[in-house]
């Protein structure tokens, strides 16, 4: 289990942005590579994960499948701290023993719960990612997201920079995202990409 600490930003307008007109985001920039991600999200139709503040989701970057469990944590002024279990597996299936050692225990082992799992929505995007050098040995991943996220016929667009702090100071990391924000058109985003797919599968139950 890890603290994932990072400041969310959505971006407004559907225009792509260009990351290395700012120099001084250049110059901090010491790695930079790009992928194409697509993350399966799941939960029971009634919604039990998300009522004890879980979130189950699958992701596939190229061949390597990634399995997640977070916790809602804590929200506030775009800064998302949360517990994460996070492990790379073999294929596209939950490995059920590391999924009994995170919070998601009880549903594991109740047979009849984890059958009703099922994916309800999705998230496809590109990511670009740089490897901030910032002060005070601060380690910062900065992630540019730009695709959707999708619920039946339901789509929503996903628009955002992360900024998750990887070692050092939490406030050069709130600092970092402020320079982000006064420079570019951006606010601080409370919300997570698995809100928006739950209100996309909520929307089309209501339908």
């Amino acid at each position: 289990m890890s603290l994932e600490q990072e400041m969310k930003l959505a971006v407004n307008g559907d225009s792509k942005l260009n990351l290395a007109d700012l120099d001084w985001l250049q110059a901090m920039t010491h790695e930079q590579k790009q992928l194409q991600l697509r993350t399966e999200y799941f939960d029971t139709p009634q919604l039990k994960l998300k009522q004890q503040g879980i979130a189950l989701r699958m992701r596939q970057i190229d061949d390597q499948w990634l399995q997640t469990v977070k916790t809602s944590g804590k929200v506030k002024d775009g800064l998302h701290q949360r517990e994460e279990w996070e492990h790379p597996i073999m294929n596209g299936e939950f490995d059920l023993p590391l999924l009994r050692q995170t919070p998601l225990a009880p549903i594991v082992d109740d047979s009849g719960s984890w059958k009703q799992l099922q994916r309800l929505f999705f998230t496809e995007f590109e990511r670009d990612i740089r490897m901030l050098e910032a002060s005070q040995e601060t380690l910062i991943e900065l992630a540019y997201d730009f695709g959707e996220a999708g619920s039946g016929d339901r789509r929503a667009m996903i628009h955002e920079i992360e900024l998750e702090l990887r070692h050092g100071s939490l406030e050069v990391l709130q600092q970092v995202a402020e320079r982000l924000k006064t420079e570019l058109n951006l606010a601080y985003n409370n919300r997570s990409k698995a809100e928006i797919g739950y209100q996309l599968y909520q929307q089309n139950q209501a339908s």
